[in-house]
């Protein structure tokens, strides 16, 4: 079976004063964000996106992600975002990021795992035939993501929000990338002013929808680590879990 043409999306991006800190640095959650507006217009050209799923009651669902990030373009420089499915394993499917600037110089990469939902039992779908069909580009896959991380039991750091209504995606749920930002921000300045984030692992368990109360707590690991989680201040229930390392 043939490799389908646009199996690879290649994205070209232009860093934007929107999305950088203080130091003209692209920001995570902006660099996060052009990761998935590449895959949006990679299931789109493929005609698996959100909207092609209706008929069939599914929808995707990230679970896991793996982010590493060897340098931050800075203002006014162009990237190149490349993704690409990167195989299915029972249940799971997964994808690859890859990040270049002009130079062709790869600065970050991530490695995905997503699921399908039903949306009508809100429970996890097989992955149906016309998914399965497509064949994966002939090339080397990225480490697959983490599957646990520590447990956050002693927080040293702590902020709690609503979930806002500019912080919903399509599906009317917290957007992905603002589990990111929530975790993060609970960090001291000193850290975002005086470091670089060099790798993030997320562990993605629960959707949030509009109002609901959040606390996304923090602990300090080993040197320059920390470890993250988001806990649902109605249920509870702990809604994701992260872990970042500085340099």
């Amino acid at each position: 079976m043939p490799v389908h043409p646009k199996i690879i999306q290649r994205k070209e991006y232009q860093v934007g004063t929107y999305d950088i800190d203080s130091q003209k640095r692209l920001t995570i959650p902006g660099m996060t964000k052009m990761m998935h507006e590449a895959a949006m217009q990679n299931v789109i050209d493929l005609k698996l996106s959100y909207w092609d799923l209706i008929p069939f009651r599914i929808s995707w669902v990230i679970m896991r992600k793996k982010m590493e990030i060897f340098r931050q373009p800075t203002l006014g420089e162009k990237i190149m975002v490349e993704t690409h499915p990167a195989g299915f394993e029972k249940l799971f499917t997964y994808r690859d990021f890859k990040i270049y600037d002009e130079q062709g110089e790869r600065i970050a990469q991530a490695s995905s795992t997503w699921l399908l939902m039903d949306t009508e039992k809100r429970s996890i779908a097989p992955i149906p035939e016309f998914v399965l069909k497509h064949e994966m580009p002939d090339m080397e896959f990225l480490p697959k993501p983490e599957r646990k991380i520590p447990l956050v039991k002693s927080p040293g750091f702590s902020k709690e929000n609503a979930v806002g209504w500019f912080e919903l995606d399509w599906n009317g749920h917290l957007n992905n990338i603002h589990y990111i930002t929530k975790m993060l921000d609970t960090l001291p300045r000193e850290i975002h002013e005086g470091k670089s984030l060099k790798r993030l692992d997320l562990v993605y368990k629960l959707e949030c929808k509009y109002g609901e109360r959040l606390t996304a707590e923090t602990q300090k690991g080993e040197e320059g680590t920390f470890i993250h989680r988001i806990v649902n201040g109605e249920t509870g229930k702990e809604v994701t879990q992260g872990r970042s390392y500085w340099t």
